[in-house]
């Protein structure tokens, strides 16, 4: 007997049909004697709607409010999937984060897990009682309702699972698993059957919508195995196992050798930044940044080109296009102190990577990489590299190209 938490996202529970489905794949991981604990989104769309009647109503909200009335949504969907499991004949109940509770910090709207007292709910599972807990939220030091971000679900269902010390935690989404890259994009896309928790958390943060960067951190963290596979299959439960995220130790001892590539990513969601003729002084990276970093912006890939003679220098990054015109204005803000040009900016970019664990132990993976772009004629307008990954900025109307290229190139492609 394994205990298994259950995640369903907000497609996976967008109607009543949908929920019964759901409530038949969790039957039968009942039916082969497993532990159940399930983890649901609001409905597809709901939680949208609550946003948009939030902005209506104040557009700078207080955040305290605002996680009050988005947490409505999984309150709804809770509760309907335990009555469809009732009517199938498996004992369930509903449990809201306070009621176990889910303890996190203050930030509302943005909250993070701080510790989940599962004594309960164990007991409950051990009488062989199904519970449903809301995804996406929890109870602040305040005993306020707090919200953890979008795509927090995943966040909650991995923190519940190494809670309960359960053996695997299911992420149930509209795709059968994690690939080498967007089947939409590239036709011959493999599923991959296992990824280390490295190369998952490379993956999310450099534009996979798979999985939520938050949980794969958890999940690393705390050694919790991740199951990947789609709520809409046939199939019920672990009968068609989907991408299974583990450690790199666990792949290693079954004899598997890790690929030297093993996905490519990309994000559109970036835009690049140039600082032009700054003095080129100690200090001079860190009054740039500072002002960008105390508006919460994530600054990126950076290089840097210093003049012929040595006096100035132009700094180049990016951003989240989302924080492009805050990042900008901060800047502008600040040309007295930096004594700079101008601020460039640009939407029009794209970053593409390719990641794999086996890059540690392989020469020539960017050499490939660089070659395989200069081929299409592809220009490179900034590079950044960690121990697994390799990515570019290039132009965004080159995005599909580059990713279906270098997929070839790394020997991604399905067979025909």
């Amino acid at each position: 007997m394994a205990r298994i938490v259950l995640k369903f996202g907000g497609t996976s529970v967008g109607d009543t049909d949908r929920i019964k489905n759901v409530a038949r794949k969790v039957k039968a991981e009942v039916d082969r004697g497993n532990e159940a604990a399930v983890v649901v989104s609001a409905m597809s769309g709901a939680t949208n709607q609550l946003v948009k009647w939030v902005g209506e109503i104040a557009p700078l909200y207080d955040p305290r409010e605002y996680d009050v009335v988005v947490a409505t949504g999984e309150q709804v969907t809770i509760g309907l999937l335990a009555m469809a499991l009732q009517q199938i004949g498996v004992p369930s109940r509903s449990w809201l984060s306070w009621q176990l509770p889910i303890r996190t910090d203050d930030a509302y709207a943005k909250a993070r897990i701080v510790e989940i007292d599962t004594t309960d709910m164990a007991r409950a599972m051990a009488a062989g009682q199904v519970p449903i807990v809301p995804g996406f939220q929890g109870l602040s030091p305040e005993g306020r309702v707090t919200t953890l971000g979008r795509g927090g679900s995943d966040t909650s269902a991995v923190a519940l699972a190494a809670a309960l010390k359960a053996d695997r935690c299911d992420i149930y989404t509209d795709v059968d698993g994690v690939y080498t890259t967007d089947p939409r994009i590239v036709e011959k896309a493999q599923k991959i059957d296992q990824v280390t928790y490295e190369e998952m958390l490379e993956m999310a943060s450099l534009g996979s919508k798979v999985l939520q960067t938050r949980s794969v951190e958890l999940a690393m963290n705390h050694h919790v195995r991740v199951q990947v596979l789609s709520s809409f299959d046939a199939a019920l439960g672990s009968d068609l196992p989907g991408t299974m995220v583990v450690d790199e130790e666990e792949i290693m001892a079954q004899g598997l050798e890790k690929s030297v590539v093993s996905g490519i990513a990309f994000s559109k969601d970036e835009a690049k930044v140039t600082v032009t003729r700054v003095a080129d002084r100690p200090g001079v990276a860190a009054t740039i940044f500072g002002p960008l970093a105390d508006a919460n912006v994530n600054v990126d890939m950076i290089v840097q080109n210093v003049s012929l003679d040595g006096s100035s220098t132009d700094i180049t990054f990016t951003v989240p296009r989302a924080d492009l015109a805050r990042a900008v204005d901060r800047l502008e803000k600040a040309r007295t102190d930096l004594k700079f040009d101008e601020v460039k900016s640009d939407i029009n970019v794209a970053k593409v990577s390719v990641i794999g664990v086996g890059m540690r132990s392989h020469a020539g993976v960017a050499l490939k990489m660089f070659e395989t772009l200069a081929a299409k004629g592809i220009n490179i307008q900034v590079i950044s590299t960690s121990e697994i990954k390799i990515s570019v900025l290039v132009s965004a109307e080159y995005t599909e190209l580059a990713v279906r290229a270098l997929h070839t190139a790394y020997g991604l492609d399905a067979a025909a």
